[in-house]
């Protein structure tokens, strides 16, 4: 399918709401998808570049089959190595901007800490090192959160409307960008959840993971209606930001 021909809504992205459905959507299987997304991560993160594309696909694979009612098996998460080239190029595409935004401000930082940093190692570091070290993970966390919200729809659609890496990735865009309020806030909100999990002994994140993908997945099924026959579902009631 052309990504030009994959309409998208806008204006129904409400985090709060999504992060129910994405709840509801797991609660009865919960420990499955715990597993699921653990294998995933672990595997994906192995070789980060190569392997974590298939492996998003093959999870957000399983979150749709639920949401079709669809049985979900362990080895339903290997099927994403059927998107091992549209989820390789889809990572690889992500990887840029990060690159690009991050590095820079990483060597920066090093710069000016070699440079303001005593040599005494009796003194203590300079304010000037605080305030560098404060801007540098500032930079990182609001790029890191923008290049997520952006691409935050882009395995979902690999394997639910068969782009290719390059059009899912560029359709992604366009949508979050249309929604950029909710996806915004729905991308705080999943990491806001995260840091209470690190918070809780740092175990705690990873009971998390499965609500925050299934949470992601209910925010694109409201973008993106499931096509069937030519049809699409109607849309979900609207529901305002604060919601």
């Amino acid at each position: 399918m052309n990504s030009n021909t994959a309409d998208f809504r806008v204006g129904v992205v409400a985090p709060i709401e999504c992060l129910k459905e994405g709840w509801q959507l797991i609660q009865d299987r919960y420990w499955l998808f715990l597993g699921l997304t653990l294998v995933a991560m672990l595997i994906g993160g192995a070789v980060p570049l190569i392997l974590i594309g298939p492996m998003m696909c093959g999870l957000n694979l399983c979150l749709l089959a639920k949401m079709r009612g669809e049985p979900v098996q362990f080895e339903t998460l290997f099927k994403g190595f059927d998107y091992f080239v549209q989820g390789l190029v889809a990572a690889l595409i992500q990887a840029i901007p990060a690159f690009v935004l991050i590095v820079p401000a990483y060597v920066i930082f090093i710069f000016v800490s070699i440079l303001t940093l005593p040599h005494d190692r009796s003194e203590g570091p300079p304010v000037v090192f605080f305030v560098m070290l404060i801007i540098f993970l500032f930079v990182v966390i609001i790029a890191s959160v923008l290049i997520h919200s952006l691409f935050i729809f882009s395995y979902p659609l690999i394997v639910d409307r068969k782009l290719s890496g390059l059009d899912a990735v560029k359709l992604s865009v366009r949508a979050a960008i249309k929604n950029f309020g909710g996806v915004l806030g729905l991308t705080l909100l999943v990491a806001g959840l995260g840091i209470v999990g690190v918070i809780a002994c740092y175990i705690g994140v990873l009971f998390v993971l499965p609500v925050s993908f299934a949470t992601y997945v209910a925010a694109y099924r409201r973008v993106f209606p499931e096509i069937s026959l030519g049809f699409v579902s109607p849309p979900p009631p609207p529901a305002s930001w604060a919601a």
